[in-house]
């Protein structure tokens, strides 16, 4: 009896491992399904309906919603930084204010639906309706977001962003639609989308590389702010190319002509090139790093005039920045 016990164990483990990797291969025929989809619905209702005729799996209903928000949704960057007035209601129980609370979020999803476009709070607000219309447990979570090389060196105080978490199989998933749907680029600020579903079930050590929530317990992860502060700036394109910067490690250094950045990078592949610049100059210069196995080696000088911002580029393609302080 207890060798057959033992035996069925074993075949639960593996039928769970197994099922857990081909769930983990999944979701680029999710991906394929929701790219057949209309581009506008009617209502979040109409969303809702369609994902749950294509999709049972809980994971599977969060990343069609994911995908369709990601790859339909545009960033509305002239409503970036835009002061609203705060929503005054009132209420009598608290039965009354969580109903008024949902009301105002389905008003703010069905806004971002029918526009097409909307800022972080649209995005979220839009994911945290559908998924709950699927039966799904998702939460929006405020907090500080570190996209721009400014955000360098600051803790998190003031909360610019708002992402999601959603719960699979009892245990919380972190996503961030706003990321994954694209970047604004050029000099007059223009929004493009690019789709990066590096920012979907996201490692909370990985996550945390651009965000800080209001609440810590969403961090899942041992971390601070000042852990937070220190960061480099780490670009979607550092997602993207599953690369990791072994060293350094800090974001913030100071110019010294005796001094030298040291970079070891892990993941490179054959043919990718690497340059850097320093923001004053605007002089791209490639390095020819030293390769021992999958990782690469290569250091950067710094002088009087490097104050300022040091970015590293992998094939034409930002994935980090530094700040350089006066020594």
């Amino acid at each position: 009896m207890r060798n057959i016990t033992k035996t069925f164990n074993l075949f639960l483990l593996l039928f769970l491992f197994l099922d857990f990797s081909a769930q983990a291969q999944d979701y680029a025929k999710v991906d394929n399904i929701v790219k057949t989809y209309a581009g506008s619905f009617s209502s979040t209702d109409k969303l809702a309906e369609r994902i749950a005729k294509d999709f049972t799996r809980d994971d599977e209903k969060a990343r069609a919603v994911f995908t369709w928000i990601a790859t339909n949704i545009k960033y509305d960057y002239a409503a970036y930084g835009v002061n609203e007035r705060p929503v005054a209601y009132s209420f009598r129980t608290q039965e009354e204010k969580e109903l008024k609370q949902k009301a105002m979020k389905q008003e703010l999803a069905q806004k971002t639906l029918k526009s097409k476009k909307g800022v972080c709070q649209g995005y979220s607000t839009l994911f945290a309706v559908v998924a709950d219309k699927l039966g799904l447990e998702a939460v929006i979570i405020p907090g500080s977001s570190k996209s721009h090389p400014a955000h360098i060196g600051k803790a998190p105080v003031a909360s610019d962003h708002a992402w999601n978490a959603v719960k699979i199989r009892g245990e919380w998933k972190l996503l961030d639609a706003t990321f994954a749907a694209g970047t604004v680029v050029g000099e007059k600020p223009e929004f493009v989308f690019k789709f990066n579903d590096k920012y979907f079930f996201s490692d909370p050590d990985v996550f945390f590389l651009n965000h800080f929530p209001d609440d810590k317990k969403w961090l899942l992860t041992d971390k601070t702010e000042q852990d937070f502060a220190n960061l480099p700036l780490y670009y979607g394109n550092y997602l993207l190319g599953d690369y990791e910067f072994i060293t350094p490690k800090e974001g913030i250094f100071k110019a010294a002509s005796s001094e030298n950045i040291v970079f070891k990078i892990k993941n490179l592949q054959p043919g990718d090139n690497i340059f850097y610049a320093f923001s004053r100059d605007r002089i791209f210069k490639e390095v020819n790093p030293d390769k021992k196995g999958d990782i690469a080696t290569f250091s950067i000088p710094l002088n009087s005039k490097s104050v300022g911002t040091l970015t590293i580029y992998i094939n034409q393609k930002s994935v980090a920045s530094y700040k350089i302080n006066k020594a």
